[in-house]
């Protein structure tokens, strides 16, 4: 076992699987998690970590070490160990970043109630909670540049949200303000600067509102949800900035005893099943 894998098997070990919302029960060789749990928190194979524990594997990409950070809640100076580790660059601090602290990942895992995303500086989805994908759609079934949400709202417009005319350009123009801000703070984001180029060159109206000097912020809003099986219903959706990063938490609320809430608990009994 190399040093990689000997740094990750430690991490491994010392998160207790009640601190990233799973179950604790069951008997246990050591406190931490079990392989086939960070494989799941990651998005990867139980098979790639135990290569990657065993050091058969010491090549790991970029995408992987930061969903590896993510699932083993690592701060920001064990994060860039790692990228060292794998003899990867650290993360630069002139490209967006798709790391979330350790305490916004517990937010993620304990507010199950909500459904809820966290999102980049560039509208990239990067995580979510159960509750958020059996609202919306299961995100994992979305490639590549279909998980940001600007370009989803212009390529799939016929999702689960239903916006009056109003609400579509008040978001638009929100969104447009995002990217323009993004911009001035990583203009040298290859990625950034890409989704931008393809926005503009493949929708007018994006084209438009870009060169347009109006301005525009995110309030909290009433959306309507159309869901195939419980149906349509009324919710409050928030953004939250997270403190010194550029991670926005979209959450959706639903007020106690409304039906909005009762179908909320519904879709958490069901999940992503389709009802017969």
């Amino acid at each position: 076992m190399g040093e990689l894998g000997r740094t990750l098997h430690a991490w491994r070990d010392r998160v207790r699987p009640e601190e990233v919302g799973l179950p604790a029960g069951g008997k246990r060789r050591a406190p931490g998690l079990r392989r086939e749990e960070l494989a799941h928190l990651a998005g990867l194979s139980v098979d790639y970590i135990v290569r990657l524990e065993q050091g058969r594997s010491d090549s790991p990409s970029v995408q992987v070490l930061t969903a590896l950070a993510r699932a083993l809640r690592l701060s920001d100076a064990e994060r860039n160990h790692l990228f060292v580790l794998a003899g990867e660059v650290e993360p630069s601090p002139g490209r967006i970043s798709s790391y979330i602290p350790p305490g916004v990942q517990r937010m993620v895992d304990q507010l199950a109630g909500a459904p809820l995303c966290v999102c980049d500086a560039a509208w990239q989805l990067i995580t979510w909670n159960p509750l958020f994908a059996a609202m919306i759609g299961d995100p994992s079934e979305w490639p590549g540049r279909s998980r940001n949400i600007i370009w989803r709202h212009y390529a799939a417009p016929g999702d689960r949200v239903v916006q009056t005319p109003e609400q579509q350009r008040d978001f638009r123009i929100a969104m447009v303000t995002d990217l323009r801000t993004s911009l001035a703070r990583y203009p040298r984001d290859p990625d950034l600067i890409l989704l931008i180029d393809e926005l503009r060159a493949g929708y007018d109206d994006f084209a438009r509102l870009w060169d347009d000097p109006t301005v525009g912020f995110h309030q909290s809003e009433r959306k309507t949800i159309n869901h195939p099986e419980v149906g349509s219903f009324a919710i409050d959706c928030d953004v939250l900035a997270v403190p010194g990063s550029d991670l926005r938490i979209v959450v959706y609320t639903a007020a106690p005893g409304t039906e909005a809430a009762e179908k909320l608990r519904l879709l958490s009994v069901i999940g992503l099943q389709a009802l017969t």
